[in-house]
């Protein structure tokens, strides 16, 4: 029996000697390795480095009672496992019962669900000013981790937070990283700071009005013990700087800490090493770009590649390496490199912005006020535009009607390696709008392409038929190929388009079309409310014209298969092709409608 075996609840933690506690370390580590080396996708280094500082923590708060808020989630498995879930992570049939992130719906010592980063300080902040205005007593604890610091939210936490007269404790929990190695100048001055032992008389935290004490040993137990004992209580906001090792406890993660930062396939305990890992090196979206970039660079163009925090998911590392002079990494911080691409694509440079489109949402203000009111030619390369395949905290598919609805922007969904670059060349050398290009969320695909210039909104029919016009935006045009294919069965020739753009139509397309189709359809990897497809049913509604809008609902979605979304959403080729046939078959609706299909 091990000590895990005893601890149910964070209670059963304060009993336990020093000795306990080490093998109660041991104990969580492995639960951890056990679920994120079967069960891809979960977050591994930053959960091991943070290992004795939860035991730590529960040793000495009273939660719930006392509120732990974790920021972004990525350090949050060991708290899960000691509060309850631990069979989520030692029982292979129930990993999928918990999520990666905190969730007050899942367990009573969790109190905000976020899979966004810089958010816990502000949280905190607020449960503190509740407490007080309540006239409770209890310990109010953030944990941001250093790589987190990058993000405005947490300076406009850190700045309300120095206003606070009561009990704050804020946690700094630095592992010298973030996913990635960290950017900014304030790693510099977090580094000043682990340099002098916290004794440095720059010290931004203290600046702020708070007070500030700092711990080498942030993986010892013991000391971090004496550390939170000695704050416990406290009537007035505490900055704790911690230093620890990011993958403590587990080699392979200590020495690949990037690499280990996320695990996406099944790995051996053992040697860190994938699982029936293949060495085939396949071609993907993102060497479109990287190419078009490396060949640009060669000519002698001025070109600034922008990312926040996540070059890894478009294959940037490399090129960073290569090209430190055209390369920003702006840290966790899309605001901030947003505004800043663009006002390079105004001073004249071409600006390239690479962004997921689950963290771009943090930008919105930033694409609408600063990059398309100013018209600032700079390029945006928008990864996970698609419905499912994550979690709610990371869902993609509200990006499409967000982005979609800005003016004076050229919004682009790519379906192939040869959409993919015609789009990227032709906003390389246009200066006259930002221009937002989607990635679509499948393999690389080859299929030619008639069309060059975006300037205007141009479809491309890319099969002719009649009665039936179906328009597949982006990664949705095979799906819009495989619908006609079904229609065919039933004696049907339908016609297939290929729109190109999220948010403006091509007007003499649709009225050329509805000259011999009575019914389109619309399919996007997105969200319909403001989507592309409402946009093309209200067209052609003033025509009398029915439209099928196929898209997600305005949902938040959780962990949910895609195949059973598009089940829900009836966009598999089947139940498409089943609602257009009942669809000709009405009775009632407009004269033309009827008019073409009596035909």
């Amino acid at each position: 029996m091990t000590v895990l075996d005893k601890v149910n609840d964070p209670t059963d933690i304060k009993a336990l000697t020093p000795l306990e506690l080490e093998e109660l370390a041991t104990n969580v580590r492995d639960a951890i390795l056990n679920r994120v080396s079967q069960y891809p996708g979960g977050h591994l280094g930053p959960n091991l480095g943070v290992v004795e500082m939860t035991i730590a923590l529960h040793k000495v708060f009273n939660s719930p009672v006392d509120k732990l808020i974790w920021d972004v989630s990525h350090q949050s498995y060991p708290h899960k496992v000691l509060t309850g879930r631990k069979e989520f992570f030692t029982d292979k049939d129930k990993f999928s019962g918990t999520t990666g992130y905190t969730d007050p719906e899942e367990n009573e010592h969790d109190f905000i669900r976020v899979g966004h980063t810089s958010t816990s300080i502000a949280t905190a902040m607020g449960y503190a000013l509740a407490r007080d205005v309540q006239g409770k007593k209890e310990n109010i604890v953030a944990i941001i981790g250093d790589g987190a610091l990058s993000g405005g939210l947490a300076f406009e936490g850190l700045d309300g937070a120095g206003t606070l007269n009561g009990n704050l404790i804020i946690i700094v929990n630095d592992n010298e990283m973030a996913i990635t190695e960290n950017h900014g100048g304030i790693y510099q001055h977090l580094a000043d700071l682990r340099a002098s032992k916290g004794t440095s008389a720059n010290n931004l935290f203290k600046s702020f009005g708070l007070d500030y004490r700092y711990l080498e040993e942030g993986n010892d137990i013991q000391s971090l013990i004496v550390l939170f004992e000695s704050v416990k209580d406290i009537n007035r906001p505490i900055v704790l700087h911690i230093h620890i090792e990011k993958g403590h406890g587990y080699k392979p993660a200590v020495e690949n800490k990037e690499g280990m930062h996320q695990v996406f396939a099944p790995f051996d305990i053992a040697t860190g090493q994938p699982v029936n890992s293949s060495t085939n090196i396949v071609r993907s979206y993102n060497n479109v770009f990287l190419d078009f970039m490396e060949e640009k660079l060669a000519k002698g163009d001025n070109l600034i590649a922008i990312n926040a925090a996540i070059p890894m998911f478009f294959g940037l590392s490399q090129f960073a390496k290569n090209h430190p002079k055209n390369y920003v990494d702006g840290g966790i911080a899309e605001q901030y490199t947003v505004t800043l691409g663009g006002a390079i694509a105004a001073a004249g440079t071409r600006a390239i912005i690479f962004q997921n489109a689950t963290f771009l949402q943090r930008a919105y203000d930033q694409l609408n006020h600063d990059l398309a009111l100013n018209k600032e030619p700079a390029i945006v390369i928008i990864s996970n535009s698609q419905i499912g395949g994550t979690n709610d905290t990371h869902q993609g598919s509200f990006v499409y009607s967000q982005t979609s609805n800005i003016p004076n922007v050229i919004d682009l969904a790519a379906t192939s390696e040869e959409d993919l670059f015609a789009m990227l060349n032709w906003a390389y050398n246009q200066h006259e709008h930002p221009v937002f290009i989607h990635l679509p969320e499948h393999t690389l695909e080859n299929r030619p392409t008639k069309i060059t210039d975006f300037s205007k909104p141009q479809y491309e029919v890319v099969k002719s038929g009649e009665k039936v016009a179906i328009l597949g935006l982006g990664a949705m045009l095979e799906k819009a190929e495989n619908v006609a294919e079904e229609l065919e069965k039933s004696g049907f020739n339908p016609t297939v388009v290929n729109p190109f753009f999220a948010n403006l139509l091509d007007v003499a397309a649709l009225d050329k079309l509805s000259e011999t189709h009575g019914l389109f359809v619309t399919i996007e990897d997105g969200t319909k409310d403001g989507g592309f497809g409402q946009k093309v049913a209200t067209y052609l509604a003033s025509k009398g014209i029915k439209t099928l809008v196929y898209g997600a609902d305005t949902e938040f979605i959780d962990a949910v298969p895609k195949e059973e979304l598009y089940n829900r959403y009836h966009i598999r080729p089947e139940l498409m092709a089943t609602d257009i046939i009942e669809a000709t078959k009405e009775s009632k609706g407009p004269n033309f409608f009827k008019k073409i299909f009596s035909k």
